[in-house]
């Protein structure tokens, strides 16, 4: 579990799907730069290492998708500072548990979301951007960066759990 900022306020970007395709997805960082966020959640399909020099300039948290190369990209994903956490992430920000996951493991994401360990799940894979509530944890698609229209992601601004979906 990695703790940052325990009781600060933060703003959180939440991005995924992103499969290389370093133009969507630098079209994201500039509005994410203007946006003033303090931290970015990458919920896996990076696709490429070009992608993830990408957001180097915030701390960022990495989780592999189901078409990333692990090996490849948690080498870029280190070298870069930043924080990859293979396959599943638990993060501790502003004083909110968060698990940071693809979904694309059907049985692990099911069990997550229900737990009720977490005060906030992203999630990728499906391309849709989405937002639920189960029990007292806020359940967050951001959309996809490639291959969804609108190509979107979210702001989530902590530790209010304020969810706000941004089209590209």
């Amino acid at each position: 579990m990695t703790d940052h900022a325990s009781s600060q306020t933060l703003r959180l970007g939440v991005v995924s799907d992103t499969h290389g395709h370093v133009d969507y997805a630098m079209n994201a960082v500039r509005l994410l730069e203007s946006l003033e966020v303090n931290v970015v959640l990458h919920c896996g399909d990076i696709g490429t290492s070009d992608v993830v020099r990408l957001f180097q300039r915030w701390p960022t948290h990495f989780v592999f998708g189901n078409v990333d190369d692990s090996r490849e990209l948690r080498e870029t994903i280190l070298a870069a500072g930043q924080t990859c956490h293979d396959w599943f992430g638990d993060i501790t920000l502003a004083g909110r548990r968060i698990a940071l996951l693809h979904s694309d493991d059907a049985v692990r994401f099911e069990s997550v979301k229900h737990s009720g360990q977490y005060d906030l799940v992203c999630y990728g894979h499906t391309h849709k951007a989405l937002q639920q509530t189960i029990g007292k944890t806020l359940v967050l698609n951001p959309g996809a960066l490639y291959r969804a229209y609108p190509h979107s992601f979210a702001i989530v601004d902590l530790p209010e759990l304020k969810v706000t979906s941004i089209n590209v």
